[in-house]
């Protein structure tokens, strides 16, 4: 080892990543103190990296952050991640920032400071790229000053901050690629709930646990739109048309627009949603590279609408990933398989109950018919705690089914998950 140039060793120490574990390894020998103080590039403060954290004071846990970043020169990448520290104080906090400013690259922070430090202040105007900000309040973004040029990547968890400020601050970021807005507190100036927000270079958006009247989202080079646990009046997508991923899952909402030119779309995730077939259908009928598909617990508007298989084959000519949950209504099957074309291109087929029924058996015995190049099937299940009798019979001769089934397919291979 002591034939390793030292920038090799600073390194292999940033590998580490964890504070604890560089600092105990850096005491080897002064050429690790060196490689630590001088090439180190990684360093984090996970409290799941060691429990002592938890045992510590406030004021001692700042020492110890303090003392532990000022034996370094070039940190890029900063993780602080105190899960049971209730806040910080300021001046630590700033003094971290002050000291790593101008070298750091990603920044990862989640522990409240009091009082509020203006993290996109002291980190403006820098080499930053990715920021992940957690339990911490943004007021007053000025993109005429606060720019960040380099700004790829911005996750803000339980963050306050108003809508006009978080449009502001995708303003201030040119070159954002990826937003995630994981429950925030989204601070309305009027009346109506509505947030607008626009940026020509943004290409995926994860939004999570989030109320408004109206989302309208203007991003012209977006690929990948993921909404999860939301409530919402309106959402709109202005765009031109690079949208490749969609997922949706448990939302509320009356109006989902993602504009007419959905032709790049690959991946639709559907699940936990109330969804007008022939309306969303409508928006992802020119899809024609659509390659995975998945309608999971999925509720129909009109009860008597069915996903007509058929269509699906003949507009999804490149579909490789089916997934259907199967739900009986009273003897209904809302995905039918009367006169469907092949699914010549499915290799995986993900199929699903809520209730299990003797439909069930047939129903997956006609899939697997029309897939005729299929190499995986996937059969999820939910099996109650307390079983009826009735159950168990139902159980037992959809096992017994299957069985004989796939002795006609032993090609394929098959899981069971259940729940």
């Amino acid at each position: 080892m002591e034939y390793l140039p030292v920038e090799v060793v600073g390194n292999i120490l940033s590998r580490l990543c964890a504070a604890r574990d560089v600092v105990i390894a850096s005491a080897t020998c002064r050429k690790w103190r060196e490689a630590a103080k001088n090439h180190l590039h990684s360093l984090s403060f996970n409290s799941t990296d060691w429990p002592v954290y938890r045992d510590l004071t406030t004021s001692r846990l700042e020492i110890l952050i303090t003392q532990t970043i000022f034996q370094t020169t070039g940190l890029q990448y900063l993780a602080i991640v105190m899960d049971d520290v209730d806040e910080f104080s300021a001046a630590p906090v700033i003094a971290w920032l002050m000291y790593t400013r101008e070298t750091l690259r990603h920044l990862l922070y989640n522990v409240r400071t009091a009082p509020n430090v203006n993290i996109l202040e002291k980190c403006g105007r820098q080499k930053l790229e990715t920021l992940a900000l957690a339990h911490n309040s943004i007021t007053g973004v000025e993109p005429s000053y606060q720019k960040f040029p380099c700004l790829k990547s911005v996750t803000l968890s339980y963050v306050s901050i108003s809508a006009l400020d978080l449009s502001l601050l995708l303003s201030a970021c040119p070159k954002i690629e990826a937003l995630a807005l994981v429950n925030p507190e989204i601070q309305m100036s009027d009346a109506q709930a509505t947030m607008e927000l626009t940026s020509p270079s943004l290409k995926s958006i994860y939004v999570e646990a989030i109320s408004l009247d109206k989302f309208i989202l203007e991003a012209d080079s977006l690929k990948s739109l993921q909404l999860k646990d939301c409530t919402l009046e309106l959402f709109e997508l202005i765009g031109k048309g690079t949208l490749k991923h969609l997922r949706i899952d448990d939302v509320s909402v009356i109006h989902l627009d993602i504009g007419e030119s959905t032709e790049n779309l690959e991946v639709v995730d559907v699940s936990n949603f109330t969804i007008m077939w022939p309306k969303f259908y409508h928006m992802i009928s020119r899809s024609s590279r659509l390659r995975r598909l998945r309608l999971w617990s999925v509720v129909f508007d009109d009860e008597d609408e069915i996903v007509d298989l058929e269509t699906i084959a003949v507009c999804f000519p490149q579909l490789s990933h089916l997934s259907l949950s199967y739900d009986l209504r009273e003897g209904f099957l809302p995905y039918g398989l009367q006169e469907s074309s092949p699914l010549e291109n499915v290799v995986v087929l993900e199929l699903g109950w809520t209730v299990i029924s003797d439909t069930f058996s047939h129903w997956v015995a006609g899939l697997l018919e029309r897939c005729s190049n299929i190499k995986k099937l996937v059969i999820h299940g939910v099996v109650s705690e307390a079983k009826t009798h009735e159950e168990c019979y139902m159980l037992a001769n959809f096992t017994t089914s299957i069985v004989k089934l796939m002795r006609k397919y032993m090609h394929v291979d098959v899981q069971f998950v259940y729940e």
